[in-house]
């Protein structure tokens, strides 16, 4: 027997439709606008639809499976019957974490959750600690980003679905990796998107650049909250994931006196007491603002950690030279000074791409509250043609990069290939239907032939090719140049790793700027980079850990540093 249950305050009548028979089974209605019905002949396997008010059948709003896709039929699925065994992790601590962002799709060729498990040893050789999953809510097609999901309880059905999700989670925590999962909860996708037939899980009171909001705050929210809090608690306790990157929170809007993402901090808090597990949540926010991450007894929404991007333009724009866009408000080695003491380089002060102040200090909050990197899949995929560092600068200076994000204050973060300077871009692609599939492609030209790209050098984001090209190719991991660069990530890691003073985001920090030279002191530890055309020469006193190339070294107490160029050593 199963328990059909789902929310229709507005419905008068609501019907159960299984698949393939069409039998109709009514349902009963509560006093809160809830339609609950037993059936006897249900269980794990069985398919099934929704028809409010006598309408088409359509999915259910918390489908746990869509075995057929956005617009199939869901299926039940039983969490209770998964053998899990991982019953002795107990969580990953945040502080010293090291992640690793992942788009199932084009992690391997297969571009499966099963196929990506055959890679997980790579990255425990790597000396990473975690995964970080881009969103699996099922979505229109069969390959996409995942940022336009629409059913949030469904993990993908061509990635392998539940089961599949499930052990690889699994096989994570018995390499002693910890799982983090993108969840967005700012919109959802058009297409497969049924929730407007069953309440106001949408307003038009705000706007984001991808349609409506979710309702937080406005009549019937109460619902509309607990069925995105429910969402969270289900990854944590039925997948068994670590922590949750929450997209774009600020494109939540909520005016309740106890906002959507405070609210999700307290019950999250109370799993991981009730669980015997450490679990966290990781925000994207745009707004500069330490309230995001700031603990919620001090007016803060309690977030762990958040995405830290003024670090990453700094960084990008100093080693690429690019000035496009909001790059332009950066430049140089002082903004990548400024955010790795202050963490935002745009603290209240005017911020010319935007046309106004923005930002404030986060005062006294430690580094490992915020991710730094120099790649992620926004910063690359929403290029026009999705080029990596690797095609945007030398060798030489992705490693500087390298160097100073894995051993900064901030939890570090790679994207998938940046370990070995993958050649494969990362574009923007989907597999919608021939109708949104075209609004989708000519957005993408318009939107980029404002940057002064010709649009038909842009790569449609429909056309298969798109998304083949963007998988990555393992071939280049034991070509001698891909080896080198990995070689020298190996080494970073193992450096963060056995050097207790890179462990702790608090630790006093110091970066000095002299033209194309730039030093980064933590404790002991001093990270020297040459960006100039030429090899320079500083007095040092101390031992070198790691060097970028053969003519870094230490002569008595002179410190040569190549062009482009880095080395990190210990002082005394």
């Amino acid at each position: 027997m199963h328990t059909f249950s789902v929310w229709a305050p507005d419905a008068e009548t609501l019907d159960v439709v299984l698949h393939p028979s069409n039998e109709r089974i009514p349902m009963s209605k509560d006093e809160e606008g809830w339609f609950v019905v037993d059936v006897t002949s249900a269980s794990a396997g069985t398919r099934y639809f929704y028809s409010v008010d006598g309408a088409d059948p359509v999915p259910d709003p918390r489908s746990f499976s869509q075995p057929e896709g956005v617009h199939g039929p869901s299926e039940v699925v039983d969490h209770e019957s998964f053998e899990w065994h991982d019953r002795t992790w107990r969580g990953l601590p945040l502080p010293s974490a090291t992640i690793y962002e992942m788009h199932v799709g084009t992690f391997t060729p297969l571009g499966t959750f099963a196929s990506a498990i055959e890679k997980l040893d790579h990255l425990v050789e790597l000396g990473i600690s975690c995964v970080e999953v881009l969103p699996i809510a099922d979505f229109s097609g069969e390959h996409g980003w995942g940022y336009d999901g629409v059913d949030l309880y469904a993990p993908h059905h061509a990635y392998g679905g539940p089961e599949g999700f499930k052990l690889f989670v699994d096989a994570c925590h018995g390499r002693g990796l910890g799982v983090v999962l993108d969840v967005v909860y700012n919109h959802l996708g058009p297409s497969g998107n049924y929730l407007n037939s069953f309440g106001p899980y949408f307003t038009d009171k705000y706007g984001t650049p991808w349609g409506s909001t979710m309702n937080y705050d406005g009549p019937g929210s109460d619902e509309v909250r607990r069925y995105v809090l429910d969402n969270a608690l289900m990854w944590f306790r039925d997948y068994h994931v670590d922590g949750l990157r929450l997209d774009a929170v600020h494109s939540i809007f909520d005016f309740s006196a106890v906002h959507v993402l405070e609210a999700l901090d307290i019950e999250v808090e109370q799993l991981s007491a009730a669980l015997g597990r450490t679990l966290f949540l990781i925000a994207e926010s745009d707004l500069n603002d330490p309230r995001v991450v700031e603990n919620r007894e001090r007016g803060g929404y309690g977030m762990d950690a958040q995405w830290s991007d003024d670090f990453h333009h700094a960084l990008h724009a100093v080693l690429t030279g690019e000035t496009d866009g909001y790059y332009g408000d950066f430049g140089g080695w002082e903004p990548v000074a400024h955010a790795l003491e202050n963490t935002f380089v745009y603290t209240g002060q005017y911020q010319p791409s935007r046309g106004r102040s923005h930002g404030r200090p986060p005062l006294d909050l430690p580094g490992w509250r915020f991710l730094g990197y120099l790649q992620n899949h926004d910063q690359i995929g929403n290029r026009a043609r999705g080029e990596r560092s690797a095609a945007l600068m030398s060798n030489g200076r992705a490693k500087i990069g390298a160097a100073l994000v894995l051993l900064s204050p901030f939890v570090p973060m790679l994207f998938q290939g940046e370990e070995w300077a993958a050649s494969t871009p990362f574009q923007y692609f989907t597999d919608h239907d021939e109708e949104l599939g075209k609004l989708v492609s000519e957005g993408r030209k318009n939107e980029f032939g404002h940057f002064g790209w010709d649009p038909n050098q842009i790569p449609d984001p429909q056309a298969e090719s798109t998304f083949t090209d963007s998988k990555l190719n393992w071939d280049e991991v034991h070509h001698p140049a891909h080896q080198e660069m990995l070689g020298w990530h190996k080494a970073l890691l193992e450096l963060r790793r056995t050097e207790h003073s890179l462990l702790d985001g608090g630790a006093d920090l110091e970066a000095y700027a002299d033209g194309d030279v730039f030093l980064v002191r933590r404790g002991e530890i001093t990270i020297v980079s040459n960006i100039g055309s030429e090899a320079v020469e500083t007095e040092f006193f101390g031992k070198m850990l790691l060097s970028s190339g053969p003519a870094t070294a230490i002569s008595g107490n002179t410190l040569v540093v190549e062009a482009d160029g880095v080395a990190v050593l210990r002082e005394g």
